[in-house]
Order: C-alpha cells, then sequence, then structure tokens
C-alpha cells in the first residue's frame, strides 16, 4: 500500500537538502533564466483550497522548466498591507483600529501578520510548492515601503500622478476608495418605482427609478434626442418641489422605463458623464457612511422630506416612497426586479459615488497602448487575450490608488502651511525613503510648517511592483 505522507517526506528532504529550488544568481546568462512573477498571497488569516489550486498551474511550469535546465526563478511573498490584514489583526485581537492610536494598531499588526504567514508558509511547504523561500519578502517590510514610495515620486515625476477632488468610487462598510479593479457584480434585489415629474408649462412626465431616495440629489432631467424638441428650454419639477433643467442624451435607453432619466449627483457613472457634459450643479447628499446629509438642499426641497436626514440609503428608500405615496407622486404598482449591482470587492456591499480628494495614476490616455501590449503576448488559452481586451476597453476610470485605511505604505507627500505656499506638495528625496510623513519631516521645514498626508497606497500599488 502506497504511504504517501512516508514518500512526500522523503523528496521534500531530498528538494530542501539538495536546493532544487534555489535559484543560481550566478548565472546571468538571461537566454537561461525562466522568471515567474509570483503574486503574493493576502494575508487574511483564512486558508482555503482555492489557495493551492490558483499557485499549482505556476508551480507545474516552474517544475516543468527546471527539468529543461533552465535557472528558475520562482519567488513568494506575502501581502500583508491594507485592509484584509487590518480585518485579520482586529479579528484575532479583539480591537478595532479607529478606535485606538494608529501608530499603535499599525505596531500590533506588524507585530502579528506573521501568524497568518507562518500559517501559509507551513501550507505551501506542506504540497512542495517549488518557491524559492530564500527571497520570500512581505509587502509591509521597509524594502518594499522604499520601492512603493519611490515608483510614487518616480510616477509624480513623470506626470502620470495627479491629486482631484473628483467623484470617485466609495466603499461605505470599509470607509475607503476603491479602484474599478475592485468591483464586482452582484445581484441583488430592488424595485422599479414610477414618479410624476411636473413640466413648467403644466404638463408632467413619469420617470422610473431603484433609487428614489437620491430624488434630493437630483440637479436635472436626461431624455433621448428623439423626444426633446416638446422640451427644448424648459424645466422639470421634481417630486420635492425642486426645479431642475431638461437635456437630451443618446445614452437613455428609449426601450428601458419611461425614455426619461432623473440625473442624480452621483447615482452612477453615467450620473457623472452627465454632470460633467452639461456643467450641472453638485449636490452630494450621501456621507461616507451611506446617511443622508441634507443640509445642502434643506432650503430647496419640500420641508416634509427633511426627515430623510441621517436615515441610512436603505431606511431612506423606504420612508420617501411612503411620502412620494402620501403627495400622490407615485403613479403605478413598484415593479420588483433582480438586477446586477457594483459592490465592493470585499465588503460585497453595493458602492456610492462621492467627491473626495484622492490620488489617481493616469491610465484612461494609454488604453491604446495598454492594447499593444496585450496583442504581444502569447495567450494560452487563446481566449483569454479576448478577456484582457474587453477589460481594457472597460476602463473608464483612472486608477485611485490612495486609501483611507491604517496599516499601509504611507503615501509620501506633505502640505505646505507656509506663508505664499498653502497646500503646495512636497516630496521627499530618494535618499530619505522610506518615510512616513506623520513622523518624519521634509528637508527645511518644521512640523509647525507642514501637514502630514493620512492616506496609504492601494495594496496593489506595492504588490504590483514586487
Amino acid at each position: 500500500k502506497y504511504n504517501f505522507k512516508e514518500t512526500e517526506k522523503k523528496w521534500q528532504e531530498y528538494w530542501q537538502n539538495n536546493n532544487i529550488f534555489t535559484f543560481n544568481w550566478q548565472d546571468t546568462n538571461r537566454e537561461n533564466i525562466y522568471a515567474i512573477d509570483t503574486p503574493p498571497p493576502t494575508v487574511s488569516g483564512t486558508l482555503h483550497m482555492g489557495h493551492i489550486f490558483s499557485y499549482s498551474q505556476a508551480d507545474f511550469i516552474a517544475r516543468y522548466k527546471r527539468q529543461q535546465g533552465k535557472n528558475v526563478f520562482y519567488p513568494i511573498g506575502f501581502d500583508d498591507n491594507g485592509l484584509p490584514t487590518e480585518r485579520y489583526i482586529e479579528k484575532l485581537k479583539g480591537i478595532k483600529g479607529k478606535e485606538m492610536p494608529r501608530n499603535e494598531f499599525i505596531s500590533i499588526c506588524k507585530d502579528n501578520v506573521h501568524i497568518a504567514e507562518d500559517q501559509f508558509e507551513n501550507l505551501f511547504k506542506s504540497v512542495s510548492f517549488s518557491f524559492n523561500w530564500d527571497v520570500k519578502y512581505q509587502t509591509i517590510s521597509d524594502k518594499s515601503k522604499k520601492i512603493s514610495q519611490m515608483s510614487f515620486l518616480d510616477l509624480y515625476n513623470k506626470g502620470v500622478l495627479y491629486q482631484k477632488y473628483e467623484p470617485c468610487i466609495w466603499d461605505v462598510v470599509d470607509q475607503t476608495a476603491l479602484a474599478q479593479t475592485e468591483l464586482e457584480d452582484k445581484e441583488l434585489e430592488s424595485q422599479m418605482n414610477y414618479l410624476k415629474f411636473d413640466i413648467e408649462n403644466g404638463e408632467n412626465i413619469e420617470i422610473m427609478t431603484t433609487r428614489p431616495e437620491l430624488l434630493p440629489a437630483c440637479v436635472a432631467i436626461i431624455c433621448h434626442p428623439d423626444n426633446f424638441e416638446k422640451y427644448k428650454g424648459k424645466f422639470a419639477i421634481t417630486p420635492l418641489g425642486v426645479k431642475v433643467p431638461i437635456f437630451a442624451d443618446e445614452k437613455v435607453d428609449k426601450e428601458k422605463g419611461t425614455g426619461f432619466v432623473m440625473c442624480c449627483t452621483f447615482g452612477d457613472q453615467t450620473d457623472i458623464e452627465w454632470w460633467k457634459k452639461f456643467n450641472l450643479d453638485l449636490r452630494i447628499i450621501l456621507d461616507e457612511r451611506g446617511k443622508l446629509k441634507l443640509d445642502i438642499v434643506k432650503d430647496l426641497i419640500n420641508e416634509k422630506y427633511l426627515i430623510l436626514e441621517e436615515l441610512k440609503t436603505k431606511e431612506a428608500r423606504e420612508k420617501i416612497l411612503e411620502l412620494l405615496q402620501e403627495d400622490g407622486r407615485i403613479t403605478r404598482e413598484p415593479q420588483k426586479i433582480i438586477h446586477p449591482v457594483k459592490v465592493g470587492e470585499r465588503s460585497k456591499f453595493p458602492i456610492e459615488f462621492l467627491i473626495t480628494k484622492q490620488w489617481f495614476i493616469k491610465v484612461l490616455d494609454i488604453k491604446e497602448e495598454l492594447h499593444k501590449k496585450a496583442s504581444e503576448i502569447d495567450w494560452h488559452p487563446k481566449w483569454m487575450e479576448n478577456r484582457i481586451h474587453n477589460w481594457i476597453d472597460g476602463l473608464s476610470w483612472d486608477w485611485c490608488i490612495s486609501r483611507q485605511r491604517f496599516s499601509g505604505i504611507p503615501l509620501p507627500v506633505w502640505y505646505s502651511k507656509r506663508n505664499g505656499e498653502e497646500g503646495k506638495v512636497i516630496l521627499p528625496t530618494a535618499e530619505q525613503l522610506p518615510i512616513d510623513p506623520m513622523i518624519d519631516l521634509p528637508q527645511g521645514y518644521t512640523r509647525d510648517e507642514v501637514i502630514a498626508e493620512m492616506d496609504v497606497l492601494d495594496t496593489w500599488a506595492t504588490s504590483s511592483v514586487s
């Protein structure tokens, strides 16, 4: 009978003792080097079959190439900064990062990530993944910190990194901005609600919405060009009593809903496009926690609707439908639906769009270059090439790389408080890196003369340079 434990142990010891998986740094013949860019597993404290499965494919190739005589560079590291690590430590220690001094929480994270990393390492070694453990790294280490911050300086100096107050994708659960790649579609129950909007000439139109709680943020009505001639230059009155302009745009689907759409700041990405295109007013009524804040519209909307203040979106949705029913503004029975909604990859909660000050890397202006690079690659299987081209076509935001978290690589930035240069961005020199702007200072400035950047880098901005 085959004793797999005995056989596995024998070969594990043999491979280890004979340095079979070690990269030969003396062999500098580029043609003989086979390098594998191993994505570092996220330290979340949760191990499952996917961790084994997803690394098996690369391991098969690494072993095959070694047997062909290649000098295989197959590193491994741990992605141990960012939100997953914070959640893991909070659960492990029964603490909350936002309820304690930031430096203390970061220190606890650094002191305890090894627990999960040791579990990962033991698991990977137990199935004999042929990583070169001699070059194990951490994305929270000072070395990774220096490389990531150096990359930030490099991108800033090249003019492809910018900071701006912009609509951003916001996770109300995890309390941070997200990148487009951190979203997924989730099928959720909802309902189509049909509301009556008045036109200033005495007519009225019907509008369908799944998000009536955003009515206080309505800044325009958009209709299909085929319907526009009759309403050109006219204004609509929302059910809350606010006068808004009417515009036309091809993006309005005549077959879906009623042919009229309310533009709110912001319900979705199309709202953002219309807001910019038509230079509309800005009425942000949701805060970072997904609660309604009506200060900006309290002098505009019908007073009875101010009761929505401080309600979360779901509660506000139910309440505003009650009020609209009382006012005779619901034109027909709601229709129950199930539709895909964009949610945070980790929180699984519907995202919102808020105006916040964030750091971005330009990607929209290099889409053709990305397509060209993708076409230069040999894809296995071939249909995966279609997937990357579709993904590139679907990019509609520059990459937001700032995160409102605690345990991460600090953005290496200060802002000046000196007279005449208030708000000026101050960066360290490469020789100063790595730095923490809340502890370190820029050359020639005192603590009273600068404001330290509080945000950290998106963890992908670190693991992508590993």
